[in-house]
């Protein structure tokens, strides 16, 4: 059976009655965050995780994270937002997709990604004594709800901490995302993040300019 998450989500929520429960959002991007966070504002009170070992090279790492540093200051949120912030760890990133250099995007690769970032999260949760931990992740199309959702409930069982299901897509986020992107002048990235979508992304551009070349000829 599919679950719902936005409805799960919703009937936390609901169970709070008015209290702010303290949840440690990982953010995996400005333009993600954006519409998650001025969702979530009026129901929490967030702490935001940088943690993308991941995102290759370094200069595109810091560039993603001013990126968040400027939609939550133009959001008005600056106040209201607190931000941990973790360093480039590349070598975490490695480790833990070692084997897996080869798998298709959307692959056994992405998901060893996913669960390296949840488990940073748990932990840090756990450490902060927040009520619930959580991911941006959810807000694209092209991200697995069903998996992340799993992948967060397991490791949530294992590090002793609470996740929070959702699927930040629904009710029309991801549109909103862009849209306060565009609103705000917010750097939006043209590949998910690491060296392996960056070297398709760039292999698919060679492609399509000895093609545009072979039609000149």
């Amino acid at each position: 059976m599919n679950r719902n998450y936005q409805k799960e989500l919703d009937r936390i929520i609901q169970r709070q009655e008015g209290r702010r429960p303290r949840l440690l959002l990982h953010s995996c991007c400005g333009v993600c965050s954006s519409a998650v966070l001025e969702y979530l504002a009026q129901y929490f009170e967030l702490t935001l995780l940088w943690y993308n070992p991941n995102l290759y090279p370094e200069a595109e790492y810091e560039r993603r994270l001013a990126a968040l540093r400027e939609i939550i200051e133009k959001m008005g949120l600056a106040d209201r937002v607190a931000l941990q912030i973790e360093p480039w760890r590349s070598e975490d990133y490695r480790a833990r997709t070692q084997g897996l250099e080869n798998e298709p995007e959307g692959g056994a690769r992405c998901t060893e990604c996913f669960r390296l970032r949840l488990r940073e999260t748990a932990r840090a949760a756990r450490q902060g004594g927040y009520d619930f931990f959580c991911t941006t992740l959810t807000l694209s199309r092209h991200k697995d709800a069903a998996l992340i959702n799993a992948l967060g409930e397991q490791i949530a069982r294992e590090e002793g901490a609470v996740w929070l299901p959702a699927d930040f897509k629904k009710q029309g986020r991801e549109m909103r995302a862009t849209e306060l992107s565009e609103q705000y002048g917010i750097y939006r990235q043209l590949y998910c993040g690491c060296e392996y979508s960056l070297q398709r992304r760039e292999q698919k551009e060679s492609t399509l300019k000895k093609n545009e070349k072979g039609e000149e000829t």
